[in-house]
């Protein structure tokens, strides 16, 4: 019973962090509007699983590892935040191209490259790692059960998964995508924008 609550917990303050605003809710909605559904759905699967190694990860004690080396978490931080400027930077150059161009994006983006994307997306921010590690050190009791060290990062990956593919179905509807193709140029230039800012918060460490 005190595993179910502690679990309970765990997947409660998950469940807020998947939700707040960021990088991978930003790329989901925007694969989702721009090109169809199922990439959006494959972008959360990729989301989904970057949450779940940054999961085991954390259980497994690397905020204890990076905060022994902060050369290591900086490097991480830097090449995190460049990856992110790169995504805005692609985001804003495409921002103007007609919408037939957008319907050959199919095309040219695969499945497997959304979900990649979306790994890597994830993967981009440390942050995260030191999130969880935070959650886990603060719920999970002195003796970890080893069952944990496969439930955490499965839960991790239901969660941040079945969140983004939430905002996929939603924002991928018809109403929706017509609005963003009307204002496309509009959308994509302050997607754009907020990823600039997240990826420099996470280069300099703005608060």
């Amino acid at each position: 019973m005190e595993s179910f609550w502690i679990l309970g917990s765990i997947a409660f303050a998950l469940m807020l962090g998947a939700m707040s605003p960021g990088p991978t809710s930003i790329y989901v909605a925007k694969n989702s509007i721009a090109i169809s559904r199922k990439h959006g759905l494959f972008t959360a699967l990729g989301t989904g699983t970057g949450a779940a190694v940054f999961g085991l990860l954390a259980v497994l004690g690397l905020q204890a590892f990076l905060l022994a080396v902060p050369s290591a978490y900086l490097a991480l931080k830097i090449c995190g935040g460049l990856y992110l400027l790169f995504l805005a930077f692609k985001i804003i150059k495409h921002a103007k191209e007609p919408i037939d161009t957008d319907k050959n994006v199919s095309t040219q983006m695969t499945l497997r490259r959304a979900f990649t994307t979306g790994l890597i997306t994830q993967l981009s921010n440390p942050k995260i790692a030191i999130v969880l590690a935070s959650i886990f050190t603060a719920l999970l009791p002195k003796e970890i059960p080893t069952y944990f060290y496969f439930v955490l990062p499965i839960l991790c990956f239901f969660i941040d998964a079945g969140w983004c593919s939430l905002v996929a179905v939603a924002l991928s509807a018809e109403k929706p995508r017509r609005v963003y193709l009307k204002f496309k140029a509009v959308f994509d230039r302050i997607a754009g924008g907020v990823m600039t800012l997240l990826g420099l918060k996470l280069i300099f460490g703005m608060k």
